[in-house]
């Protein structure tokens, strides 16, 4: 293994990644994922990135090679950059493994968070941390994430716990007592659907992270969106093992994911969802709805001020608009990923030109960046009046992709299938904004979940493939039997005919009237670029 340096992978396994340390000259993400690779080059600008080690891409094809011979020693450099020991009673280091691949994959594959919790680690935590409720709910986590994606057990099955212990209440509310019972009840909720016992070995917890994350590459998702985008089914994961921050620590802490630039329109500003008290995969999992940056500027304003000057250093290093990942742990913010954000055709020659005339990038790079941007491309659908009339407005949520779409309402693939069966567009509806559901958003107009964030991982992959995203309607009301949706009082028919407005956040019964609006003011900016004339 290289040692203090960012090395590529050796065996496999990669020099830690600490903040300050250059970027090896051999490192590159074909061998270590992009992921991996930007999280290396953040570090070398010196932004607060948790120390990590890294499992290379060539290990993908044979996962029963990573054993922890393989890993033991990077696991002992990762220990001293954080003066914590894995497994260690009394000061536990505790591990996120995350995935990896030379391209941008939103969502497709695991994550894990909380590795190296046990009943005899945990003590450790809250006497190192004095935060009890920080210690059961990152446990809690834990058992549950490990149960989904290790023992495969049905995500559901841990959601009753949490229903049965909250009653009602927002999670994120709950004190040490309630979540030190959640996760006594996962830990019989894992025992009784496993017949096993929830692992109290760390390595054996780190192992089985590793090899399961590895084995996402091959999920049923993964596949589908690599066969959606033509990509190569042999690139292979790597695997990041990194040092856990905590965004549910309390007080200024929380989690959060953003754009450096709004992703639907190209505007000059960070497109950020935040949630208090939380870890990333609240946000990004499609499970939780969270709010914008607002609240995060009021409460934590210098926090918010270092966020936006990392943004700026991010584009001034890439060169792009970035789509990125935080943490703030007691005030202090880290980084955890970033990567070229996901964008509309209109965002894309917007920030284009706009970084143009800002000296990010050069003009030749402009023009390359919007080729075949025409008119035709960057004309959108808004919805007009007929004849003075007003459609039944049903809901409202947030915007993860602009437009307008029309179609009858699908809960699942074979209310899809009928829809399509009848030369009818549809509209998934949807619980949650989950990724496991890419294949049915490529067929469908667009999606409308009742939970989620603007920059779920599902909702990123919508506003890639086109499709118009409002999320987060938590008006909306799902019968999963009755094949139909409800607002209020009123239950649509199943098979509905719905319209999403991304433009404006509203869903209207029916199908609405749309006309085009081509953007004058961006056409003119795009011909002026490429010299076009009349």
């Amino acid at each position: 293994m290289n040692d203090a340096s960012m090395g590529i992978p050796v065996q496999g396994a990669a020099g830690l990644i600490v903040p300050g340390a250059p970027l090896a000259k051999a490192a590159s993400p074909e061998t270590m994922g992009f992921k991996a690779y930007n999280l290396a080059r953040m570090a070398a600008l010196g932004l607060n990135v948790p120390p990590a080690f890294v499992l290379g891409t060539n290990l993908c094809a044979h996962p029963e090679a990573v054993t922890p011979a393989l890993w033991r020693d990077a696991l002992t450099h990762l220990e001293a950059a954080t003066g914590l020991r894995f497994g260690d009673p009394r000061r536990p280091l505790l591990l996120s493994v995350r995935s990896g691949a030379p391209v941008s994959m939103p969502g497709m594959m695991e994550t894990l968070l909380n590795i190296g919790l046990t009943d005899a680690t945990l003590p450790g935590l809250i006497r190192s941390t004095g935060n009890p409720r920080l210690a059961w709910d990152a446990y809690r986590r834990l058992i549950a994430g490990y149960g989904e994606v290790v023992a495969g057990i049905e995500a559901a099955a841990f959601e009753a716990d949490l229903d049965q212990v909250r009653m009602g209440e927002d999670e994120r509310a709950l004190d040490f007592a309630a979540l030190r019972d959640l996760a006594q009840r996962h830990l019989e909720t894992y025992l009784r659907l496993t017949q096993e016992a929830f692992p109290q070995d760390a390595v054996a917890q780190l192992q089985a992270a590793i090899a399961a994350v590895f084995r996402s590459w091959s999920s049923a998702k993964a596949v589908a969106y690599r066969e959606m985008r033509g990509l190569s089914h042999g690139m292979g994961t790597a695997v990041t093992v990194q040092r856990m921050v905590f965004g549910n620590a309390g007080g200024l802490s929380g989690a959060g994911v953003g754009f450096t630039r709004n992703p639907s329109d190209g505007d000059p500003a960070p497109w950020v969802d935040f949630l208090f008290n939380a870890q990333g995969e609240d946000v990004v999992s499609g499970r939780r709805s969270a709010q914008g940056h607002d609240r995060l500027a009021a409460i934590a304003p210098r926090v918010w001020e270092e966020l936006v000057e990392a943004t700026k250093a991010l584009e001034r290093h890439f060169g792009d608009m970035q789509d990125f990942e935080f943490t703030v742990e007691d005030g202090k913010l880290f980084l955890l990923q970033t990567r070229e954000g996901k964008r509309t055709p209109q965002a894309a020659a917007r920030i284009a030109l706009d970084m143009a005339d800002e000296g990010l990038i050069d003009r030749d790079t402009a023009r390359s960046r919007t080729a075949g941007l025409d008119a035709a491309a960057l004309t959108t659908r808004v919805i007009v009046a007929e004849d003075g009339a007003v459609a039944a407005t049903l809901g409202h949520a947030a915007t993860a992709s602009s437009g307008v779409a029309s179609g009858a309402v699908a809960l699942n693939e074979e209310q899809v299938a009928a829809a399509e069966a009848a030369g009818k567009p549809a509209i998934l509806a949807r619980d949650n904004a989950e990724t496991h559901d890419v294949a049915l958003i490529d067929r469908v107009r667009g999606l409308l979940t009742r939970h989620g964030a603007r920059t779920s991982h599902a909702a990123v992959v919508a506003r890639q493939l086109g499709k118009v995203c409002l999320v987060g309607c938590e008006a909306m009301r799902i019968d999963e039997p009755g094949g139909r949706i409800g607002f209020g009082d009123e239950w649509l028919d199943p098979g509905a005919v719905i319209t999403l407005d991304g433009n404006s956040g509203t869903i209207f019964a029916g199908a609405s009237r749309t006309a085009e609006q081509v953007p004058t003011e961006l056409l003119r900016r795009l011909d002026l670029l490429h010299g076009r004339t009349g």
